[in-house]
């Protein structure tokens, strides 16, 4: 049976829940579907820009109102199909274990397995792609953290959760460890409602954070961020904020490991979600001895290759300064004291001098 584009309020609800059933099909746990008005996201993100909160992020600057206007971006966009599939690839208690291991190098958990940008495009591209076969030719556009969409408002908008204290999306009985991705459609589908919040008086993440980014409930100050510092930063980390980063070495998950409500949070059945190389158990002291060829091979088709090598040896210079005292650490660190890059020599003299004082 083929239905317009134009469909009765019947069809368009009978569409929606097949469009869901599809979605489940292909891997994704739930799939919402909102409307575009997103000025009190715009709002948000104004003041949060307004503040210098992005910092070298000057992406999010970009764009005009196309971030919080999704035709702008899309035109003819009315709807927006937003979809949620969880990546959690270890239990929680193994997470913290490697957290409290000062000589472990931790990784976190989203980056572990193949990157998700492209396995997520491809699924949503699989289900823009049912929809034509039923509808026919339609206006539309898939998106995963790869172009200025507002993700969690509109995953928020959505039923797909609200947005903690933290900034991260929660689920009632699914956590926060899931990817968003969105098409954005001209189909007149029904809108999903929205779910309340339910972080109550909860400070739990405000609290753990190592380096205070969170700088208020719902306000993260990206250049107090451990993920920003060792991901988003192409300089030197602040000195201030080295002996925080611990052993994390891209990115952080304390404020997730913490959240009260990711005790639902069920481990992903998705094996491009799986840890490759045993980069989850993975020490310190080795990865800083890979040149950047190994570097390469075996960061392929995964995110953390988007830092590239020289800031992987600064991160990991980071953590060694950090890690326990140990005649490994310091002649490790001592084999790239003449590196070539400005950048990882300052962060392994610095080491070196954590490792040299009283």
């Amino acid at each position: 049976m083929t239905i317009p584009k134009n469909v009765s309020p019947d069809q368009a609800f009978e569409l929606a829940e097949t469009i869901k059933h599809w979605g489940n099909e292909l891997g994704f746990q739930q799939i919402g579907i909102t409307d575009i008005e997103l000025s009190d996201a715009e709002g948000h993100l104004t003041k949060w820009l307004e503040a210098g909160f992005h910092g070298e992020m000057d992406y999010m600057e970009r764009h005009g109102s196309k971030r919080s206007h999704p035709e702008e971006l899309v035109p003819g966009t009315i709807r927006v199909i937003s979809a949620r599939m969880d990546y959690l690839p270890e239990p929680r208690a193994l997470m913290h274990e490697h957290l409290e291991d000062p000589l472990d190098a931790y990784i976190s958990r989203y980056a572990l397995g193949r990157d998700y940008h492209k396995l997520m495009r491809g699924r949503l591209q699989k289900l823009a792609s049912r929809i034509e076969a039923v509808v026919g030719p339609y206006g539309y556009r898939v998106f995963s953290d790869s172009a200025p969409v507002l993700e969690k408002a509109l995953a928020a908008k959505a039923g797909l959760g609200w947005i903690g204290k933290h900034t991260n999306l929660i689920h009632r009985q699914a956590g926060s460890w899931f990817f968003l991705g969105e098409i954005y459609t001209d189909l007149a589908l029904p809108i999903d409602s929205p779910v309340k919040d339910n972080c109550g008086t909860c400070t739990a993440c405000l609290d753990i954070c190592p380096t205070q980014a969170i700088v208020a409930p719902y306000q993260v100050d990206a250049r107090r961020c451990i993920s920003y510092l060792t991901i988003e930063l192409h300089g030197p980390i602040p000195v201030e904020f080295r002996k925080a980063l611990g052993n994390r070495i891209y990115g952080c998950d304390d404020c997730q490991l913490v959240c009260p409500w990711n005790r639902f949070a069920q481990m992903t059945d998705e094996t491009d979600f799986m840890p490759r190389h045993g980069l989850e158990t993975a020490q310190l002291i080795e990865l800083f001895m890979w040149d950047e060829q190994k570097f390469l091979q075996r960061t392929e088709g995964s995110a953390i290759r988007r830092i590239g090598y020289e800031r992987w040896l600064r991160n990991l210079a980071v953590a060694l300064g950090n890690a326990s005292h140990n005649g490994e650490v310091v002649a490790a660190l001592l084999a790239k004291e003449n590196d070539s890059s400005d950048l990882v020599r300052e962060h392994v003299r610095w080491a070196l001098d954590c490792h040299n004082s009283p």
